[in-house]
């Protein structure tokens, strides 16, 4: 059962040294697979390379072959990495911009083309869905349709038509649609009449925290309210930086996150008080997570798109969580949390206080669901389910 849909396997049959798929009786079909979609692993950008990391490696512990496409910006730069294949193709995003994507995702499909992929699984469509008469014949061409690009206010009315194009392009030649989220699980069905499978971003629960890490900032544990997104405006950045403003400033607050596009430095240029901290982006898991553990408040503003990485990774991270008021961060966070949807709710929630029982059991509960819902390990599960049965033969 993945998502609400259930299959069984069928049987395959294949003479023994035949190239293609593999199967042993009584043993996971073992599979070649492709990801691409993202800047490549290691994760030295966001949520989608992340978590294309956490799955290459948990497919390939299970015995898949798995290759992830790398961007020639990435600055990892040898062809495999713990055990994945790593493919480099060129990317002229730094060069011509936006473009850049599209001619990067054009050279990923031609050598997919070439690989003899069971599935090749393609993390979102802004750039891909254009290219689907280049996806690999032969492979099963699963999508995740990630959020409503078209929604991101960023982009400009003609951008978020194309976009809506891309989605539809998507939606339409996918072989298997996947849905992080309930939210867009149900838009999909709604907008388009077509099923996709529901399956969503995991989250690692650390066994230690690093008490000295909030030091390096000159930070207090505990003593700091912390936000942590790309410097977009769909991200709520501005309102909850008005309302820490508004507010009577008891905590510093510190945003993680690189502050070098547009948006990002007028919110620096913007914004200047001595107690508001912007320390850029940070990648290493162990300093993010300790800095997430010692927040008195994690202020979570997305609003567009399904699951979210990091709300997850807080969750996971036991912070006290205040989340922009919305259906998709509604879905994860239930009653275990707080919520604001202007800068006037978020001051409020600054200057007051919960109770220490209300915040242990928001803590609890946000862990219970990562150990349950969101762990790694079951949704490395569900993609291997998903997979496995596409290949041989399902239909969903």
């Amino acid at each position: 059962m993945i998502g609400g849909v259930s299959f069984t396997f069928a049987k395959i049959s294949q003479k023994s040294g035949e190239k293609g798929r593999r199967i042993d009786k009584g043993k996971p079909l073992s599979m070649k697979i492709g990801i691409l979609g993202t800047r490549g692993i290691p994760n030295a950008y966001g949520g989608f390379e992340q978590f294309a990391q956490f799955l290459a490696q948990g497919l390939e512990k299970k015995g898949h072959e798995v290759y992830v496409y790398n961007s020639s910006e990435h600055p990892y730069r040898e062809k495999e990495w713990n055990g994945v294949q790593i493919v480099h193709c060129k990317d002229w995003e730094k060069t011509i911009g936006t473009a850049g994507q599209f001619i990067y995702d054009y050279h990923c499909f031609r050598d997919a083309a070439l690989r003899d992929f069971d599935v090749l699984l393609q993390l979102g469509y802004t750039s891909s869905s254009v290219w689907h008469r280049l996806w690999p014949g032969k492979a099963i061409n699963i999508i995740n349709m990630d959020g409503l690009e078209w929604k991101r206010s960023k982009y400009n009315r003609l951008t978020r038509k194309f976009l809506r194009l891309a989605e539809r392009l998507a939606v339409k030649h996918g072989s298997i649609l996947i849905a992080d989220s309930i939210g867009i699980r149900d838009y999909i069905r709604d907008e388009f009449g077509r099923e996709s499978i529901y399956i969503p971003y995991g989250a690692h629960i650390p066994t230690a925290f690093d008490p000295a890490i909030p030091g390096r900032y000159g930070l207090d544990p505990n003593r700091y309210d912390l936000l942590m997104a790309r410097m977009e405006p769909e991200n709520n950045i501005e309102m909850i930086i008005r309302g820490w403003m508004d507010s009577g400033k008891a905590r510093p607050l510190v945003l993680i996150g690189n502050p070098g596009n547009a948006f990002g430095k007028y919110l620096v240029s913007t914004y200047r008080h001595e107690r508001l901290h912007f320390i850029g982006a940070v990648y290493t898991a162990e300093v993010v997570n300790a800095l997430r553990h010692y927040s008195a408040l994690y202020l979570h503003g997305h609003s567009v798109g399904g699951t979210n990485p990091s709300l997850l990774e807080a969750m996971a991270c036991g912070c006290n969580i205040a989340a922009h008021d919305n259906p998709f961060n509604r879905a994860i966070l239930g009653e275990d949390a707080s919520y604001f949807s202007s800068a006037g709710a978020v001051k409020d929630l600054l200057d007051t206080d919960l109770t220490e029982s209300v915040l242990r059991r928001n803590k609890e509960r946000n862990g219970q669901k990562i150990l349950e819902l969101y762990n790694w390990e079951k949704i490395i599960g569900q993609y291997e389910e998903l997979f496995a049965g596409a290949v041989a033969g399902n239909s969903f």
